[in-house]
């Protein structure tokens, strides 16, 4: 097997959870048991997002649909009857697709990266107080958010909204689709910028002010509520599907929180790190902040929990710039290596490494990259060890006013493509943030989390295996003065620049 974590069916602990998750990239699905280890089976469809003029970004909803049955025909065929107990669904947050009263869809699905409700955006911002809706929703004013995007939508196809019968995020119209049950997880709807965080339900006055009504949004189901699916499609699944004849299918959850669950941080104890192009920390907490931090988003993910943090849009994008653009293919391995791994030395150029705007925790969209301290003696590998330090020290900044509101995580997991291939960030960001880091070494963690999520239903019980780790990074307390001094320069920056 490719991991030790990883088993084979005829070792798996009964009962078993097909697990989905649709990304950015690909949809995916695994077969995990119920001690949470992927059953050696997976299957992967690959595709991408159609860039349209104008910033948009979209991808059509029924090409989903097939993609999902592709993986499920793949990954269910040989089972026996009856052997699933659970269909789980995660996909990429802040989506949506219009249907008509048939269930068949007026628009594509919109993603969170398509851009065009920019003007809305500044509209809304002058119409709300965005600090107030961010106390009641745990969402800012934002073009992937559905308010902005309902407006858009009004201003540009008041056709589509004259016939729409329901909004819905991407997962959601998928399981219509198979199941023809109608309903939403409480993360995915939070996603939406539309749910109050405090009641756990659609927030009525924002839902008028998108010019839509609350008839037209599908009922919120916390993590322990399975669809309520008819005798007829129940049926018609079994006859398609006969492992899934007794499965209860839950409602799609957002990647966010199963990428969280499924690195180890799924209690108050720890951080989640997402280390790929972009990046987030987030904390799963039971005891939701009365008040928020101006600089983190707070989404409702069930009954009893919400996830708590902030995101990056540039991490695994800003190293990406810095070895082209440094030409560090050219620099000698040694000195490069030596650069990353030696003492911090005030020398090394202070960054800002805001590619591609900012969200947490200025928001500032139109804010970009900054160096200072950049001299002729300063050599490449200093300035690449100038953007690991700035990109260390913007996850620090999300975890200072992460730790205002949950002052226990003792921590932090880390996983994606940057946290398995740089681990020299790794090593500066423990350093940086003061915090243990521990790199998780399995693939497809998202894939992971939904199933576990799953899993505390329909096996409350059983133990769970510890998933694959690397070693952990503890921080060097000799290194924290000079971290909080950077700490400090960062902020003084950024307040001139963007404050």
């Amino acid at each position: 097997m490719a991991s030790s974590f990883e088993i084979d069916l005829k070792d798996a602990d009964a009962p078993l959870v097909l697990a989905l998750d649709v990304g950015s990239s690909a949809t995916r699905g695994m077969i995990y048991d119920a001690q949470g280890r992927p059953v050696g089976r997976r299957a992967k469809v690959s595709h991408s997002f159609t860039v349209v003029p104008g910033g948009g970004s979209e991808i059509d909803p029924d090409q989903v649909v097939t993609e999902i049955e592709q993986v499920m025909e793949e990954l269910l065929g040989g089972l026996r009857k009856e052997q699933v107990a659970a269909v789980a669904i995660d996909t990429f947050a802040s989506s949506l697709v219009v249907v008509d009263a048939d269930g068949s869809p007026l628009t594509p699905c919109y993603t969170y990266a398509d851009a065009r409700p920019g003007s809305q955006v500044e509209g809304l911002r002058k119409e709300l107080s965005e600090e107030r809706l961010q106390q009641r929703t745990g969402t800012r004013v934002h073009a992937s958010y559905w308010p902005a995007r309902l407006r858009w939508l009004s201003a540009e196809q008041p056709e589509v909204m004259e016939r729409a019968a329901h909004f819905l995020s991407l997962g959601d119209y998928v399981l219509r689709a198979l199941t023809g049950a109608l309903g939403t997880g409480t993360s995915t709807a939070a996603w939406t910028g539309l749910v109050d965080r405090h009641t756990a339900q659609w927030y009525p006055e924002l839902v008028e002010i998108c010019g839509i009504g609350l008839e037209q949004l599908p009922p919120i189901h916390h993590l322990d509520q399975p669809l309520e699916i008819g005798d007829k499609q129940r049926a018609r699944l079994a006859r398609r599907w006969p492992a899934l004849a007794d499965a209860r299918w839950f409602a799609a959850i957002a990647d966010g929180l199963a990428a969280n669950v499924g690195l180890g941080a799924h209690d108050e104890t720890a951080i989640g790190a997402s280390c790929a192009t972009s990046g987030a920390l987030r904390v799963l907490v039971r005891v939701m902040p009365e008040e928020l931090p101006p600089g983190l988003w707070c989404y409702r993910v069930s009954h009893d929990r919400s996830l708590i943090g902030g995101a990056l849009n540039d991490v695994g994008r800003a190293l990406a710039w810095a070895e082209v653009t440094l030409a560090l293919d050219q620099v000698d391995p040694d000195d490069l290596a030596e650069a990353l791994t030696a003492e911090p030395h005030e020398t090394t150029p202070l960054v800002l490494p805001f590619f591609t705007g900012e969200r947490s925790t200025g928001w500032a969209a139109d804010a970009r990259a900054v160096m200072t301290g950049v001299t002729a003696a300063s050599t490449p590998a200093e300035v690449y060890r100038g953007v690991l330090e700035g990109i260390a020290l913007a996850y620090a900044r999300i975890a200072a006013q992460l730790r205002e509101v949950a002052p226990q995580p003792e921590k932090l997991y880390a996983g994606g493509s940057v946290a398995a291939g740089h681990p020299e960030l790794m090593r500066v960001l423990a350093d940086a943030m003061r915090t243990p880091v521990t790199p998780v070494t399995i693939k497809r963690s998202t894939l992971h989390g939904t199933a576990l999520l799953a899993l505390e239903s329909v096996a409350p019980g059983v133990r769970r295996a510890r998933p694959d780790r690397g070693t952990t990074l503890t921080p060097d307390y000799d290194r924290r003065p000079y971290y909080t001094e950077r700490f400090e320069r960062f902020a003084r920056v950024y307040d001139a620049l963007y404050g």
